[in-house]
């Protein structure tokens, strides 16, 4: 191991764009969003990767089985893997003499128990095919968890609302992740800009006879850009049409039970987050999903709900659950473990 791990260039490759943050001590000090820029000198680059499979994590020092194991992965997570790892051909040809580390969003999940893990197929697939809930968004749930650790001492069991294009739920007791909306892949759980979230598994096998490539659609085509015709929830939320009223009251219908599934994992709540784009700056959306769950203890201040700005508490006076608006603060949670692995 190099030892002190001061300086990480952290690289985010999504699906369309690359994100890059020097994170120095533990503070961001410069973000780009591409790489056609000037390489800072650093101790290690961390590579965010969607999937690391069940046998990489949550950190590995990428060599050539590292290599070989997240291609083996990549269908798993193809509309992401394949272009992370063209990124990281390329930053190790300009950067060869720095550690490059694989860093994976669905380790923070791997503490899921059986009973939230496991899907009820025959066991010769799971077996077979390492089929389980693996969760997503893992350093996004990380840091507003720790955050919630932080700002309320002593609160045990906390609902992360990760609400951005993609959007999860995380219920996490004492730091732990024991359940999460998202499961095999990224299309499970909540709707999402472009992705439909739970359907009847009985409605794609019979969608599968009559429609070409629904797989793509479920994808690409479902959620708010299905219901409304726009993936953009400021557009959905500025439009007062039939279509965009029907695609808030799903979303927020989803949203709401979601997180009521997510407290009944942990026998109640404590904290609940909202993070993400869309968790960060639209009061809307937090002031509908926390409508219908005051029988929780969640109730949110509508005047500080609406002027809030992360990171900032937005609960209503005397509730019992605490509301908080924390921003995604991924690329540090990211450095944070890496400079932990190297001291290992």
């Amino acid at each position: 191991m190099v030892g002190d791990v001061r300086r990480v260039l952290v690289v985010n490759t999504g699906s369309s764009s690359t994100k890059v943050s020097l994170v120095v001590d533990g503070a961001v000090t410069d973000r780009w969003s591409s790489l056609d820029v000037p390489l800072p000198d650093v101790d290690a680059v961390a590579h965010r990767f969607v999937h690391g499979g069940e046998r990489l994590g949550p950190v590995a020092l990428i060599d050539n089985q590292v290599r070989t194991a997240l291609e083996a992965a990549a269908e798993l997570a193809p509309l992401h893997q394949g272009r992370a790892l063209e990124v990281l051909d390329m930053l190790q040809s300009r950067l060869p003499q720095v550690p490059h580390v694989a860093c994976f969003d669905s380790a923070f999940h791997a503490t899921l128990p059986p009973e939230a893990a496991t899907y009820a197929l025959p066991a010769e697939w799971n077996e077979r095919y390492h089929i389980r809930r693996y969760g997503f968004h893992g350093f996004s749930h990380a840091w507003a968890a720790r955050r919630a650790r932080e700002w309320c001492p002593g609160a045990r069991r906390v609902v992360t609302c990760h609400l951005g294009s993609g959007a999860s739920l995380a219920a996490v007791c004492d730091g732990i992740s024991v359940d999460t909306t998202m499961g095999f892949t990224p299309l499970e759980g909540l709707v999402m800009a472009t992705r439909s979230g739970d359907v009847d598994p009985g409605l794609v096998l019979w969608l599968a006879e009559r429609e070409p490539d629904v797989a793509a659609a479920l994808a690409s085509r479902s959620g708010l850009l299905g219901l409304a015709g726009t993936a953009d929830m400021r557009e959905i939320l500025a439009r007062d049409d039939e279509q965009a009223r029907l695609a808030r009251t799903v979303y927020l219908h989803r949203l709401r039970k979601g997180i009521a599934a997510m407290a009944a994992a942990m026998g109640g709540i404590d904290v609940c987050i909202f993070t993400g784009g869309v968790g960060e700056n639209a009061p809307q959306i937090r002031a509908g999903a926390a409508d219908g769950l005051e029988f929780l203890g969640i109730s949110i201040d509508p005047e500080r709900n609406q002027r809030a700005v992360p990171d900032e508490e937005i609960s209503a006076s005397g509730a019992r659950v605490r509301t908080l608006v924390v921003a995604a603060q991924e690329d540090r949670q990211i450095a944070e473990d890496v400079r932990l692995f190297f001291q290992r």
